[in-house]
Parts: structure tokens; C-alpha cells; sequence
């Protein structure tokens, strides 16, 4: 047993402080530059390689993106997505030995309005992002934050996937690729043969005939948005009362306009700038915000929550002072732009303050954010089976995860619902206030809103629906957090009363619809 007065000096050995002197631990001729950590001394050259064989790694080892796809790169200006960006371009250049097979894009959300930024602030921002991008030559997308007021309701729905290649398999596609390269199809002066928008187009003859001019949509989505869409958005955001239900529901509206801008543009997959210590965070967070149910989805290399669009994380094995490290070294530009959180209290938010949490606790213990991040890997979501015939209704309305709030009575759910109920104190008599029939045809009677909870004509309008029903655990957070419900984005609630219409309509003919035997 230890004690106090022993001694243990002759039994410890003193560990050696790692110093930028060493050797690389990859060559053994060249002095280390950095130390990634302890142990780890790369010069520069095997950094670089070191770097650019874990992004290549990741995309190899999962194979969902195939040759001649679409890729969108969302790039918020950060150190993390201004680093796959650089990757990407540089997987593409002609000096490259195994060039990257897919047609990059770029999308930038300009999330000013929500951070109280002036015009005169986010068109700057907008300049010096812009010039970053166009010395890429890809497909620019610039989307203001304000653009979810005009969105259409299709965003919230889960549209089945497009199968990719020639049969459905990844090397199948490769093949195909490849065959169709060495029949001199692929030459630098010869015309594609195959139409445009072919899946197995050469990517450099189509790099080629793009730019950042030829896209209209790119042109039209740089203007500033109008007076009432900037009103429309800083009421949302002023009426909802604390910055954790903001942040999340900032990333919730950022996630539609990414879709949608992918979708009509014709993206297959979205490469997302999560690094490994952004993850480790995101997974901690969403456990204290109540979205332990879609960890895998949210922290996993894959998000097919959305069915035709694939949101894709390539730098989740990158920690943030690797980025750090290879964007200083090699000069990857990058743009501060201010967010929720910026010069907050550390407990001003639940994800602001897990940051905080995490980035301490990595500073005294090395392997904190790895373990974290191993940990979501080994996670897989358990679903019950759903209802074909359910359709969106089994889906959160705002994060299109899978709903987490139908368990039986002994689950903690449940339980966290009673207690919700019993802390409200409120009046056993107190009874809703009524209003009167809004129906046309004159029924004013005593039973109206019996069946349907609430007026019985069938065309009202101004009335909010209720969307505690279509939403996760989490969003209902987020939405008893909103004070003004009415404040959201019309596709939101046109959403919402369709899904409520039909499903009322079901539980209406359900005594007329046949059920599958269990046999």
C-alpha cells in the first residue's frame, strides 16, 4: 500500500521531454519541425505526407464516393474545412499521382444575420472567401442564411438514393473509369464522347470546361438579402431564449440550405469540415442536449439521413492541432468570421461549455479527444422497426433523424416526460381558453373540435400547428426554448401541418386499412 513517507525515487525513471531537436521518427535523417505528440517528430516533408495519406485513406477505406461525382464542399471560412479544400485541390492538380476521381463544388453559408454581423461586415467576409475560391477554379455557392425563409418544403423530405455507377458497386464504377481512360477517351486534347453529367466523365476535362462564371446560380445567390428576410430571421433568432437552443438551431437551418443548394445543383455528396476534435466535442454535447439516439449519424463518417444527399466527414481523423500545424506550414488561408459563441462566458451554452471541457482536459491528457472519437466510431443507432406506411411521420421535422420519442412507460424518456408535467404546478381546473367556429357554413355548436382538437372547419388558417408530436427529444428542447413558434420558416410549418393532416387522416381510416399477417 503507498504511504506518504516512502520514497519511490530510485524506482520512477524521469520521462524525456520531447523536443523539436529529434529526429523524425518516419525518415531518421531529417531534423523534427513539429511534434504532433508525444513521441510523434515529423520533419516536414513526412508531415505532409503523413498528412495527405489520412485524407486519402479515409475517402479509400470507405468507398462512397464514386468517379465522376459531384462533391460539395461546405467551407465556413475555418481552419478545418479551408484544409480539406486545400486537399481536394490539391488531390485534382495534374502533378498529383493518384488524382481524386470526383467534380468538387463549393458552398458557403453566410450566417451574418444570425451573429449580428452589419452588411458592410459580411460583404467583407464574402470578398475575402471568394478569393480564396476562385483560385480553385471549382463552382462557387454563396447562400445567405436568410434564404430558409424562401426554401420549399421538399427540403424536409427524405427522398430515396439515386444508385451510383454502372452496377451499383464502387469498383464496378473504378473499372468502368478506368477502362473508359485508357481507350484514349481521357486524352487532354480529345472532346469527351460521353454526355455531360455522365458518371464516368473525366474529371479534369470536366474541371476544365467549368468556372465560377458559368454557374447562374452562383451569380444569383450573391446578392444580399432583402429588408424582410433579415427582419424575418433576427425576430427568429430574438425570440428564442437561450444560445443553446440558437446554436442548435442555427446548425439545423445551415443543414437545409446545404441540401437544398446540393440538390439543385445536382450534388451526390456533401464533404463536411469536421475535424476529430470538433466530433469529440459534438458527441459529449449532443448527450447533454438529448440526441444520444442519433450519435452514429451525427458523429459518423456517413449521414444518409437524407436520403439523396450524403453528408460526408473526411477529416474526422484530423485533430485540431494537426490542421493547425499543416495550415501554418504550408500556407492554407483561412477567414475568422464570428459565430454565436464568439467572446461568450465558458457556461453561456452546453456546447460552448463542453468545448471548453474537452479542450482542458486535453491539455493535461493527451488522449482524451482520441478516445472520445474512438468511442463514436463503435457507435451504431438501434431502431425499432418503423412503419412503411408512416412515411416522414417516423422523421424529426427539423433533423430528419428518426423520431426517439415513441418508448413505452418504463423508458427515461417517459419518465422525463411525467416529471415535466408534475413540476408545471399548473391548475387542475384551469381549462384552455375557446374560441369560436371558424367555419364557414355557420356550425357553431357546443361539440366543435371534439374530433380534430380544435376547430372543426378544415380550412383554417393563422393558426400554428402543434409540433411537439413531430419532433425528436432534442428539437423539442430547442423548440419550448423559441417563444415566438410562428417566427419559423414557412417550409417549416407548411411541413408541419401536412404531416398533422396526414396523419389525422390516417388515424380517420384506419379501421379501413388492411394490416400485413405476422406470418
Amino acid at each position: 500500500m503507498c504511504e506518504i513517507d516512502e520514497n519511490y525515487g530510485d524506482i520512477l525513471e524521469k520521462s524525456t521531454i520531447p523536443c523539436v531537436s529529434q529526429m523524425c521518427m518516419k525518415c531518421k535523417s531529417n531534423s523534427a519541425a513539429l511534434i504532433i505528440r508525444a513521441g510523434d517528430a515529423f520533419c516536414r516533408g513526412c508531415f505532409k505526407e503523413y498528412f495527405v495519406h489520412k485524407f486519402r485513406a479515409m475517402l479509400g477505406k470507405n468507398r462512397l464516393i464514386f468517379p465522376g461525382e459531384k462533391v460539395l464542399l461546405a467551407v465556413s471560412g475555418g481552419p478545418a474545412s479551408s484544409s480539406m479544400l486545400a486537399q481536394v485541390q490539391q488531390g485534382l492538380s495534374q502533378d498529383t499521382p493518384k488524382k481524386l476521381r470526383f467534380v468538387p463544388g463549393i458552398v458557403y453559408i453566410d450566417e451574418g444575420g444570425a451573429t449580428g454581423q452589419s452588411m458592410e461586415e459580411r460583404q467583407m467576409a464574402i470578398a475575402q472567401l471568394k478569393s480564396i475560391f476562385q483560385a480553385t477554379g471549382f463552382p462557387i455557392h454563396i447562400v445567405h442564411l436568410e434564404q430558409v425563409f424562401s426554401l420549399p418544403g421538399s427540403v424536409l423530405e427524405a427522398a430515396s438514393p439515386t444508385p451510383t455507377g454502372t452496377d451499383g458497386s464502387y469498383k464496378g464504377a473504378v473499372d468502368q473509369y478506368i477502362r473508359k481512360g485508357s481507350t484514349g477517351g481521357a486524352g487532354p486534347s480529345e472532346e469527351p464522347t460521353q454526355p455531360r453529367g455522365h458518371p464516368v466523365l473525366d474529371v479534369q476535362q470536366h474541371l476544365a470546361q467549368l468556372s465560377t462564371m458559368e454557374v447562374p446560380s452562383s451569380q444569383h445567390s450573391q446578392e444580399m438579402p432583402s429588408s424582410q428576410q433579415s427582419q424575418a430571421l433576427e425576430m427568429l433568432f430574438s425570440s428564442v431564449r437561450t444560445l443553446t437552443a440558437r446554436e442548435d438551431l442555427l446548425m439545423t437551418l445551415r443543414h437545409h440550405l446545404i441540401v437544398h443548394t446540393a440538390r439543385t445543383q445536382s450534388y451526390a455528396k456533401v464533404m463536411m469540415g469536421d475535424s476529430c476534435s470538433r466530433l469529440a466535442v459534438k458527441l459529449l454535447g449532443n448527450i447533454a442536449l438529448g440526441r444520444g439516439a442519433s450519435l452514429a449519424t451525427d458523429t459518423g463518417f456517413s449521414d444518409p439521413r437524407h436520403g439523396d444527399i450524403m453528408l460526408v466527414r473526411p477529416m474526422r481523423d484530423y485533430t485540431s492541432k494537426e490542421i493547425a500545424f499543416y495550415n501554418r506550414m504550408f500556407g492554407v488561408a483561412s477567414v475568422f468570421i464570428p459565430s454565436l459563441d464568439t467572446k461568450v462566458s465558458e457556461k453561456a451554452s452546453i456546447q460552448h461549455l463542453t468545448e471548453s471541457f474537452v479542450t482542458r482536459l486535453q491539455t493535461d491528457f493527451p488522449s482524451t479527444v482520441s478516445t472520445i472519437y474512438r468511442t463514436s466510431e463503435k457507435l451504431q443507432t438501434a431502431c425499432g422497426p418503423q412503419d412503411r406506411d408512416a412515411g416522414l411521420t417516423a422523421r424529426c421535422l427539423l433533423c430528419m433523424c428518426p423520431l426517439d420519442t415513441t418508448s413505452d412507460k418504463s423508458s427515461a424518456f417517459h419518465a422525463t416526460l411525467v416529471s415535466e408535467k408534475l413540476s408545471q404546478k399548473l391548475p387542475s381546473e384551469a381549462a384552455p381558453p375557446k374560441q369560436g367556429c371558424l367555419s364557414s357554413t355557420g356550425r357553431q355548436g357546443k361539440d366543435c373540435g371534439a374530433l380534430t382538437d380544435g376547430c372543426c372547419s378544415s380550412d383554417r388558417t393563422g393558426r400554428v400547428p402543434e409540433l411537439r408530436s413531430l419532433l425528436c427529444y432534442s428539437c423539442r428542447l430547442t423548440i419550448k426554448d423559441t417563444a415566438a413558434v410562428d417566427s419559423l420558416p414557412p417550409y417549416i410549418l407548411t411541413e408541419a401541418t401536412r404531416r398533422m393532416q396526414r396523419s389525422q387522416m390516417r388515424e380517420e381510416i384506419a379501421e379501413f386499412l388492411l394490416e400485413e399477417d405476422d406470418g
